[in-house]
């Protein structure tokens, strides 16, 4: 049986060679820009919940995702 992609904590998608966007970003833009960034993702994600079908779990999760890395815990590490 294949294992079910984790689209909230590691997407495939948000990883380039063995780095994760997030990673990059914050050594590219520094550890409080990307907090801001998640703060404001987070945002995002709860204004849209409910508006996606079938996509209101899945955009909870990253609000509360973005919550926690918005406030320099790591949810991966969790």
């Amino acid at each position: 049986m294949q294992k079910k992609a984790d689209l909230v904590n590691s997407p495939s998608h948000y990883l380039s060679g063995n780095i994760e966007c997030i990673d990059a970003m914050v050594s590219a833009f520094g550890e409080e820009q990307v907090r801001v960034y998640a703060k404001i993702n987070a945002f995002k994600y709860l204004w849209r919940a409910g508006k996606k079908e079938g996509a209101q779990d899945t955009d909870l999760a990253k609000a509360n995702w973005y919550a926690k890395r918005a406030t320099g815990q790591d949810p991966r590490r969790q």
